[in-house]
C-alpha cells in the first residue's frame, strides 16, 4: 500500500467521523483525569478521532517496519543474484577454485550448482545478453575461440586456464610471440603449451638452443623432429653423440619407437656413430635393444648382431632370428619386412 495515498485515506476518515459526531452525535466536551491531574474539556468528536489517528500511527509503524524487513530481504536476493552472475562469469571463464557465498535458500542451491560445474557457452547465441557483465565476458571468450588475442590480466586466470592457453596460443599464432621467449618465460604459461611450442621450436632452433630446453620440454613428436633434421639437406641439425643419447634417453620410448628413429638417424649419420648411439642406449634401455640389432643388421654387420642374439633367450627376437636365418641362407630380404 501507498503511504502518500494511505495517509490522505486516514485523514479524510479521521476528519469525516469527527465531524459527524459532532453534527450528529453530541457537541459535548469531556474532562479527563490523569494521576490527580485535571485536563481541559475535550470535544467527545475529538475523542472518537484521537484513538483513530493512534491506530493510524500504529499501522504506519507497522507497515514501515515490515517495508524495511522486505527491503533488507530483497537487498539481500539482489545482491544474492549479481553473486549468482559473478558465478556463471567464473564458470564461463573455467576458473579451477569457486566458491561464492550467498544468503538466500534460492540461490544457496543454484550457485552450488554452478560452482561445481563446467560450462561451456555457446558464444555465436550469447553476444546479444542483456547482462553487461555476461556479455564482456562471453564477447572475450568469442574472440579467443576465433584466434583472436585479448588482454585477461585483469581475469587472473592461471597459466593452466583452457582459454590463459588458447589466448598464449593465438598470440604465438599471431607472432606476437616468439618460440623462444615462451621458453624463456615458461613458468607463465601451461606445461601442455610449452611441449607444443617446443615441438615448432626443435623444427628450425639450432642445437645449442635445442640442448638448452629440452629437459622441460621435450616429447616424442619433438624428438622425431630432431632426429629427421639431422639427415635433412634442407636443414640439417648438428649434434654429437652424446647429445643425441641423452635426447634420446629423455623420452619415453616403446622398441618401435627406438627403431623408427634409426631408420631417421640412417640418412645423416655415419654407420658407426649410428651403432654406437644404440649400443649406448642399449646398456640402460631394454627397450632399446631391438634398434640396435636392427642398425646392426641394416648396415651389414651380422657379428655385432650375432654376439646380442647368441647372449639372448633363443624366445627373444624370433624376428631377427628369421631374418638372420634366411641371411645364412643367401635370401636376401629388406630387414624392414622383419619389424
Amino acid at each position: 500500500m501507498y503511504l502518500k495515498r494511505y495517509t490522505i485515506a486516514s485523514f479524510i476518515l479521521m476528519i469525516v467521523v469527527g465531524w459527524y459526531v459532532y453534527a450528529y452525535v453530541t457537541h459535548e466536551s469531556l474532562s479527563l483525569s490523569f494521576f490527580g491531574v485535571n485536563l481541559p474539556p475535550i470535544s467527545i468528536a475529538m475523542l472518537v478521532v484521537i484513538p483513530m489517528f493512534i491506530l493510524y500511527l500504529g499501522s504506519i509503524a507497522h507497515m514501515a517496519f515490515y517495508s524495511l524487513m522486505g527491503g533488507f530481504k530483497l537487498r539481500k536476493y539482489e545482491r544474492d543474484y549479481e553473486k549468482l552472475i559473478d558465478a556463471v562469469c567464473d564458470a564461463f571463464l573455467s576458473k579451477e577454485e569457486r566458491e561464492h557465498d550467498f544468503k538466500t535458500k534460492r540461490y544457496m542451491l543454484l550457485g552450488k550448482i554452478v560452482d561445481n560445474s563446467t560450462v561451456f557457452p555457446q558464444t555465436d547465441k550469447l553476444l546479444d545478453i542483456e547482462n553487461e557483465k555476461l556479455k564482456n565476458i562471453v564477447d572475450l571468450i568469442h574472440k579467443i575461440k576465433n584466434g583472436e588475442v585479448v588482454n585477461l590480466k585483469k581475469l587472473s586466470l592461471s597459466p593452466t586456464n583452457p582459454l590463459m592457453v588458447q589466448n598464449s596460443l593465438n598470440r604465438y599464432k599471431t607472432g606476437d610471440l616468439s618460440a623462444e621467449e615462451i621458453l624463456i618465460n615458461s613458468k607463465n604459461f601451461s606445461q601442455d603449451f610449452l611441449k607444443t611450442v617446443f615441438a615448432d621450436f626443435v623444427k628450425e632452433a639450432d642445437g645449442e638452443k635445442i640442448m638448452k630446453y629440452y629437459k622441460e620440454f621435450i616429447t616424442k613428436e619433438a624428438l622425431m623432429s630432431i632426429v629427421e633434421r639431422i639427415g635433412s639437406s634442407d636443414d640439417e641439425l648438428a649434434l654429437s653423440s652424446e647429445e643425441l643419447v641423452e635426447l634420446i634417453g629423455s623420452v619415453e620410448l616403446d622398441e618401435k619407437d627406438f627403431i623408427e628413429i634409426s631408420k631417421a638417424l640412417g640418412k645423416g649419420l655415419m654407420p658407426e656413430e649410428r651403432l654406437k648411439i644404440f649400443e649406448k642406449l642399449g646398456e640402460h634401455n631394454e627397450k632399446a635393444t631391438p634398434a640396435y640389432l636392427y642398425t646392426a643388421f641394416d648396415l651389414e654387420m651380422i657379428e655385432l648382431a650375432d654376439e646380442i642374439l647368441e647372449s639372448s633367450p633363443p624366445e627373444e627376437f624370433k624376428n631377427f632370428r628369421a631374418y638372420k636365418a634366411l641371411k645364412e641362407c643367401n635370401q636376401n630380404f629388406n630387414i624392414d619386412l622383419f619389424i
